[in-house]
Parts: structure tokens; C-alpha cells; sequence
């Protein structure tokens, strides 16, 4: 037996896309809220920043600077992961 998808309008696509786009709410909400699987509306919204790309205001000079310490701080964070990780694993071995 065929499992029939459901297929929903390209007006009800653009406005859950946009309602997470806009507001800035995570996708697994408004996924819950409306219903659907969260991997379209992810795949929905991908689309629609894709196609609304050039309505997007640049970055500020302070913005910049912000996401350039964000930056920073997750490449930081990355390295303590790593290294934290092949600690446990050092001390799990020599611990046997």
C-alpha cells in the first residue's frame, strides 16, 4: 500500500518560512505549532532565504564586529572540546 504524501500550498509554504525567517523563532517550534515534519519546513525556509537573500539589510560595522568575536569564541570552544575529548580518552585507557 502507497503512503500518500500531503502536499500543501506554495502561500502556506512562503508564510511558515516566513514566520520563522522574520521572527527569528526555531524551526522545531513553528514545525510543532503548524504541524508539519521539521525537515520541510527547514528545506522551506533554506528556499526562501535563498530567494529573499537580497532583502536582507547588510551588516553593521558593530554587527560585524560581534559576529567576529562569535567567531572566534566557537573556534575557541572547538579546540577546549577537542581536547577535553582525547583527555577522557587518554585517561579512560590508562585507567584499565
Amino acid at each position: 500500500m502507497r503512503k500518500k504524501y500531503k502536499t500543501y500550498s506554495p502561500e502556506f509554504r512562503d508564510e511558515a518560512a516566513r514566520l520563522v525567517a522574520e521572527t527569528s523563532r526555531p524551526i522545531a517550534d513553528v514545525a510543532r505549532e503548524l504541524g508539519i515534519s521539521e525537515t520541510s519546513l527547514g528545506n522551506w525556509v533554506r528556499a526562501y532565504r535563498e530567494k529573499h537573500k537580497e532583502d536582507e539589510p547588510p551588516l553593521q560595522v558593530s554587527e560585524r564586529a560581534r559576529l567576529r568575536e562569535l567567531e572566534r569564541q566557537v573556534r575557541d570552544l572547538e579546540m577546549e572540546n577537542t581536547f577535553l575529548k582525547k583527555a577522557a580518552a587518554y585517561f579512560a585507557r590508562e585507567h584499565r
